[in-house]
């Protein structure tokens, strides 16, 4: 894994704005990308999710447990 993408539209829907900053501050050797919509609009309505490398979603009910989940996977 080398790259995590967020979606805009997700953070400010699921308030997970810390998700970003967090991974980003704590991970700075892995490449952060924010777009405006990742095309994902029905899982973005159900749940907060990330991109992870170019076609891995992962996703979670709430902004914390996507974080918990992120840092297991990155380790």
């Amino acid at each position: 894994m080398k790259k995590i993408k967020y979606c805009c539209r997700n953070l400010k829907r699921y308030e997970a704005k810390f998700l970003y900053k967090s991974m980003k501050d704590i991970h700075p050797e892995l490449k952060h990308k924010k777009k405006d919509c990742l095309g994902e609009c029905k899982l973005c309505s159900k749940q907060c999710f990330v991109m992870v490398g170019k076609q891995k979603l992962l996703c979670k009910q709430s902004a914390d447990e996507l974080y918990a989940e992120l840092r297991k996977l990155i380790g």
